[in-house]
């Protein structure tokens, strides 16, 4: 049997994994899905609990069970604490210690949601991207790093962008793979124009595709220019690969033009055979946290991608992305794509349609 360990978080986090505690119970109850599942407290909860935002038996769980599935952290009551004890802290060392260095953040239009776009149905209608963002590296991990005091009293805070070419190689090549069974198509997002390290990027994948993916079209393309293109014509990229921060950036831009930030799930994978961490890319929304508003629609499609890669039951995650679409189709919404439903309701008309 399977195991999943769910890791609720803070805000709406825990709202949001209700929801998807009740599709997996249906799964094993009426489809044979055998799956266990452990909850242990992540981020702010967890620092409230026990002082630090992911602790060592959460950690040593996560990499022992088959797929991770988390909520939402951070808000303002930990903006005082510790910056090692914060719980975007706690993620970060997560994603870092499971080495889950392919971030896989699926843009996808439902038909029944063009019209909650902010862009033109005609230039939403259809949209089908998958982003893959470079997880364990770049400027979120790299040293040196901090915030210093100057000889003239100045305070200088300071980041470094690093990447090497095998970080850049295996993202490169989990895009190009993935490009395979799409539309044969990869956008490389970086700015090698005033970046050395958007320079390697793009030496290194050009590199890579000349040498084994020469049958996938490659465009290259600066990462401003695809943040502007996400905006004119989103239907023009299939894959687009990038690195840890322009692919934080871009993927929640691309979001909305789904319809809400709220529908997007995302798959963290790392090296075949190791569990996978599963979010929906949403924050955890800490002006709507407790009202029972959220829309869980990213956590449950989280748990599909945690089906079809982890868990071994694409045969349940087709059922279960159906399930979502008809809810959908029959005029399900909750507040943010313009409708009534509370976030338990929304998950009851996936449920029935299920």
């Amino acid at each position: 049997m399977k195991t999943l360990l769910l890791l609720p978080g803070d805000g709406i986090g825990p709202e949001v994994c209700a929801e998807v505690r009740g599709i997996v119970t249906a799964l094993i109850n009426r489809a044979g899905l055998e799956l266990k599942i452990e909850e242990r407290p992540f981020g702010g909860a967890s620092y409230d609990d026990y002082g630090t935002p992911l602790t060592v038996e959460a950690m040593t769980l996560a990499k022992r069970v088959d797929a991770v599935l988390m909520g939402a952290v951070g808000g303002p009551k930990w903006a005082g604490v510790g910056r090692d004890v914060r719980p975007e802290a706690g993620l970060l060392q997560l994603r870092q210690e499971m080495e889950v260095f392919a971030n896989l953040r699926p843009a996808i239009c439902f038909d029944a949601l063009a019209d909650a776009s902010s862009l033109r149905r005609e230039v939403v209608a259809g949209l089908d991207i998958m982003i893959v963002r470079e997880l364990c590296g770049g400027v979120y991990f790299g040293q040196p790093r901090g915030i210093e005091t100057l000889a003239d009293g100045q305070r200088r805070g300071f980041d470094t962008q690093v990447y090497t070419t095998s970080e850049i190689e295996r993202i490169a090549r989990v895009a190009f793979e993935l490009a395979r069974t799409r539309d044969n198509r990869v956008t490389s997002a970086e700015k090698s124009n005033v970046m050395e390290s958007g320079l390697l990027w793009r030496e290194v994948v050009t590199d890579l595709h000349k040498r084994d993916y020469s049958d996938v079209k490659l465009e290259h393309m600066l990462a401003d220019n695809c943040s502007m293109q996400l905006v004119r014509n989103p239907k023009q990229f299939d894959v687009i690969v990038t690195d840890n921060l322009f692919g934080d950036l871009l993927s929640d831009q691309a979001s909305m033009a789904t319809g809400s930030i709220g529908l997007l799930p995302s798959a963290a994978l790392g090296e075949a055979g190791k569990p996978g961490l599963y979010e929906p890319i949403h924050g955890s929304a800490p002006d709507i946290a407790g009202q029972g508003v959220a829309n869980p629609i990213a956590a449950i499609l989280s748990f599909e991608m945690a089906l079809r890669w982890s868990l071994g039951r694409a045969d349940l995650a087709d059922r279960l992305y159906a399930a979502v679409e008809s809810a959908l189709n029959q005029g399900a919404r909750t507040r943010d794509i313009g409708g009534t439903l509370t976030t338990a309701q929304m998950g009851e008309a996936v449920l029935a349609a299920l």
